[in-house]
């Protein structure tokens, strides 16, 4: 009598499906833990990539899935192999896409000098002449207040509306539109 049953193409298969879904369970609960490659962000649009856990968990249970599905309607191991190959890819590469949009919807509130240049603004406190004051300029919906001095060094009072032509540093060149 043999202890250890023999296993079939189903139940390999059906165990390839469980160990993905735990590991996908585990990334959900506890986080990026398992994500060892730091190579899986594409820099270029942003978001993760192919070989993020998630994906890599989801790809895993796909093919265990679909692999188990398909011996099941009596395909060889091989042909299964293939079956629940493109079910993993499909699968990972939908839950792929999707993080990737997730991802591309998330805001900032960084500024950045470029963002600043051209904008217009209002002088919150005066600018004496040759002196530093203080504009205030909205971008997007987030209002940012800077310091601020005139190019050609004339004084502005306050609520007087600006452009801003130049960044330095944490000071902004404006003049009066």
């Amino acid at each position: 009598m043999d202890l250890v049953p023999a296993f079939n193409a189903f139940g390999i298969f059906l165990a390839i499906a469980a160990v993905g879904f735990t590991f996908l369970i585990v990334t959900l609960v506890f986080g990026e833990i398992f994500d060892f490659f730091e190579a899986d962000h594409d820099f270029e649009h942003g978001g993760p990539g192919l070989l993020s856990s998630r994906v890599m968990a989801v790809f895993i249970t796909a093919f265990g899935c679909f692999g188990a599905i398909a011996t099941h309607y009596g395909m060889s191991a091989m042909a299964a192999s293939g079956v629940g190959l493109g079910g993993g890819v499909v699968f990972g590469g939908l839950i792929a896409m999707f993080a990737r949009f997730l991802y591309g919807q998330q805001a900032s509130s960084d500024v950045r000098p470029a963002d600043l240049v051209g904008q217009a603004g209002r002088v919150v406190v005066a600018i004496p002449a040759g002196g530093l004051g203080q504009v205030r300029c909205r971008i997007g919906e987030e209002l940012v207040d800077k310091i601020a001095r005139t190019g050609d060094g004339q004084a502005l009072v306050e609520n007087t509306s600006v452009l801003v032509e130049q960044v330095l540093g944490e000071t902004v060149i404006v003049k009066k539109a």
